[in-house]
């Protein structure tokens, strides 16, 4: 495909949809004309606009008189200042015997909670917290799967004022500990083991590790995740008790809510820490909450008692975000193990049992559906489906292609991007536009997004820059942990332009309103002294069949930068004169002569943070002769010696 197809309509909503979504019915209440007037409204009269979300959406609590004070400083401005909520509260509000969650691991076994079964197991579980001393600003740190109990602890923390941070058991040690030593929690909630690729791989070990090195900690809760027996080995680690063992004599209880102050930290939450210790981000209750419903409610258009899942691990923001949808009434499907295990096309078939009506996934998952032959248009009934949400890196426009064309001809496919920063989206879906290929549909309702050329100055659009917002927002972080003067929240995103956030993509907005995403601006190539994004390199590379996945980064040469292209074969495939050639002349006809490596490789993988983001500053370090500062970030650190002391690197 040319660059000059990217940008071309694969759907349109009819006037029946529009009119239906949550999103319309917003506009003409807010007295919007048109979606671009109501997202111009939205970032010039933030107050009403943010005070419109809250009463749209329902949530549950005082509202108060202001709605933000110190609307100019930035960081710095107050939303809802005299507010008094509780998070668990907006997501438990929906009662009855409607189920709420559903939980389906690899072995196929399905569990599920009604409305009212989660209130009372998060009842139970708060019991059990408060007899370890868990009270309002506490730390319980989540050592956990995608499962049930991981949900109703984060419920039962947040409900007590207690503050929930959680990372995925496929780290290591030293790699948990990095996030969760930071906040110093009481209590540390962890699985046995989990299940990946029809492997058990039990982790006990690695917790009496965490136990020891954690003299924070008064409890350790088990949670037997790899059957439903007690958990041999608990007695092993000091003050560990089996979940079973904590919840099973305490009497069904309503949970107890809180209402706290808007900005009382609810999560901690950890950047990818390639480059140093991970910063450990404290988000509120009132923005998250916000944020999440505005998300939800309009831009995704959830309604109640629809099925939603998210692909994601516990470490991955993308968890907090789909636990959210309870607040909606949404049935939310929590999927656990490999996406890919015991059949290629797990997801889909997950769409078929639970009459999913929103898929949420990651652009990776969807090019290896693709290479994989995944089919589900002509293997499933797909037909509760009508919306598939991708993130996590930039959606090529043949991603866009598999879904139109394979997946379903009338569903709404949104490509969104924010970050864990933010614990949202800053552009994402929109229920009354069209999808364009290769396009972000629209920048988020009350989100003043815009472009920056590397000086500062605000650029037009169709014109490639540094993604900023220039006005606050109700989930910007209440700050970094361990920061009280606020330095390192500052140096994070203040510190290229004042009072602007530069979150760190390279970005455009198109002569359509929409946007697309080119890489991040770290990883930016800039060969001759042209800058250009590598997003458009990848979108090449994964068109062709032999390449199972690639990473590209930019090698220092003397007084300039060549551009190096790695790439992992699929099987059977080698990579020899002929495919250099053909990926050097494709790259040259679809993106530019400028794009074109100097250097391709191949090799065994390609390293990847743990929520599956490529690592290109790893790889850039490596190839310079530079250590990286933390391995434990990375699944796969061991990838990294594909990289390192490389002849062909070495020539001029």
């Amino acid at each position: 495909m040319s660059s000059a197809e990217i940008g071309e309509v694969l759907w349109s909503p009819d006037a029946a949809r529009v009119e239906s979504t949550s999103m319309h019915r917003f506009m003409k209440e807010f007295g919007a004309k048109d979606p671009d007037d109501l997202w111009q409204r939205s970032v010039d009269e933030p107050a009403a606009f943010w005070d419109a979300v809250w009463d749209f959406c329902g949530v549950i609590g005082e509202k108060g008189g202001a709605i933000v004070e110190d609307l100019q400083r930035m960081p710095g401005a107050k939303w809802f200042p005299h507010a008094r909520l509780n998070f668990a509260e907006n997501l438990l509000r929906p009662t009855g015997d409607a189920v709420a969650l559903v939980a389906r691991d690899e072995s196929g076994r399905r569990r599920e909670l009604t409305r009212d079964q989660l209130r009372r197991e998060v009842g139970r579980c708060q019991q059990a917290l408060r007899e370890a001393g868990v009270g309002v600003g506490d730390r319980v740190g989540a050592y956990m799967p995608n499962t049930l109990e991981t949900v109703v602890a984060m419920l039962a923390t947040a409900g007590l004022g207690a503050i929930w941070s959680s990372c995925s058991p496929d780290f290591g040690v030293q790699g948990a500990l990095d996030r969760l030593g930071q906040i110093e929690p009481k209590v540390l909630i962890s699985t046995e083991g989990y299940r990946y690729g029809d492997k058990n791989r039990r982790v006990l070990d690695r917790v009496k590790q965490l136990r020891e090195a954690m003299p924070s900690l008064r409890r350790v809760l088990i949670v037997p995740c790899l059957s439903s027996s007690p958990v041999k080995g608990v007695e092993g680690i000091p003050d560990a008790i089996d979940w079973y063992d904590a919840v099973r004599d305490i009497d069904e209880v309503e949970p107890h809510f809180e209402r706290l102050p808007f900005d009382h930290p609810l999560y901690v939450m950890y950047s990818s820490g390639t480059t140093g210790l991970p910063k450990a981000i404290v988000h509120g209750a009132g923005g998250t909450l916000l944020q999440h419903l505005k998300e939800l409610v309009l831009h995704t258009d959830l309604r109640e008692g629809e099925g939603f899942a998210y692909y994601t691990t516990c470490g991955w923001m993308m968890w907090n975000w789909m636990v959210s949808a309870l607040a909606v009434g949404a049935r939310v499907v929590l999927i656990d193990g490999s996406p890919f295990h015991p059949r290629v096309a797990r997801l889909f078939d997950l769409v078929q049992d639970e009459r999913l009506a929103v898929l949420g996934t990651s652009a990776k998952w969807i090019a290896m559906a693709e290479k994989r032959g995944v089919r589900p248009s002509r293997s499933h009934d797909v037909s509760s489906l009508r919306a598939v949400l991708s993130t996590g890196s930039p959606l090529a426009p043949e991603g866009f292609d598999w879904v139109y064309r394979d997946v379903k001809k009338d569903v709404q496919l949104a490509s969104i991007s924010g970050g864990t920063d933010i614990i949202s989206c800053f552009a994402l879906g929109h229920p009354m536009l069209p999808v364009r290929r290769g396009e972000l549909q629209a920048r988020g309702l009350g989100m003043k997004v815009e472009v920056f050329d590397f000086e500062g100055r605000p650029i037009g659009r169709g014109e490639k820059g540094e993604l900023v917002c220039t006005m606050p927002f109700p989930s910007m972080p209440v700050g970094f942990w361990n920061d009280d003067d606020g330095t390192r929240y500052h140096k994070a995103y203040f510190d290229h332009f004042e009072k602007v956030w530069r979150h760190g993509d390279y970005v455009e907005v198109t002569e359509s309103g929409g946007m697309v995403f080119h890489g991040r601006s770290d990883a930016t190539l800039n060969p001759g002294g042209v800058r250009i994004g590598t997003a458009e390199i990848y979108r090449v590379v994964e068109s062709f069949d032999e390449v199972l996945e690639a990473v590209v980064v930019g090698q220092t040469v003397g007084d300039d930068q060549r551009i190096v292209l790695f790439v992992v074969m699929s099987e059977g495939n080698v990579l020899d004169e002929e495919l250099q050639e053909r990926l050097r002349v494709t790259i040259r006809a679809q993106a530019s002569p400028h794009h074109v490596p100097r250097v391709i490789l191949a090799v065994d993988g390609v390293p990847r943070t743990v929520s599956g983001k490529i690592s290109e500053i790893a790889v850039r370090k490596i190839i310079h002769g530079e250590e990286i500062d933390n391995r434990e970030a990375l699944a796969n650190p061991e990838s990294l010696e594909n990289y390192r002391n490389r002849e062909e690197l070495e020539r001029p």
